[in-house]
């Protein structure tokens, strides 16, 4: 049995430094050009909220360098960035009613992002605040 626990456990060690040759790029690409916010508090709370994974300017914590986290981060930002990027409006369109619906479901943020960033839950009415100022940024800048 110990010679069992032993095996599994150099092969987890090997599996462990092998995903982390796997390459991860953790470069911002450059702001291509930001949506026009109705109100510096629209932006800080989409700062806040959204722009880790829906912008080009994600902050990326300690953990970001290890995998699996790396791999798994690495996904989401390529996903939330190819869904809604706030850094490269000119190449998205959006439908308010999308935005809401994300929130109001709590999809947005996604919990698992929650778990290692509190900062980003935003309170009901910082929620209404943020959906109320969507509206108005999406209607005056609504991408192409």
């Amino acid at each position: 049995m110990k010679r069992v626990l032993l095996v599994l456990l150099i092969v987890g060690v090997i599996a462990f430094v092998a995903l982390q040759l796997i390459p991860v790029n953790r470069a911002n690409p450059p702001v291509v050009r930001e949506i026009q916010w109705d109100s510096p508090e629209t932006r800080a709370l989409a700062a806040r909220a959204c722009f880790d994974c829906h912008s080009n300017e994600t902050k990326y914590p300690w953990y970001a360098t290890i995998a699996p986290p790396s791999l798994l981060m690495s996904n989401h930002i390529t996903e939330g960035r190819d869904n809604m990027n706030f850094s490269d409006w000119d190449n998205y369109y959006l439908d308010y009613d999308e935005i809401e619906e994300q929130i109001v479901e709590g999809k947005m943020p996604p919990r698992s992002y929650l778990l290692m960033h509190p900062e980003a839950r935003l309170s009901d009415a910082e929620k209404q605040q943020l959906l109320a100022g969507f509206r108005g940024t999406i209607e005056a800048d609504p991408g192409q």
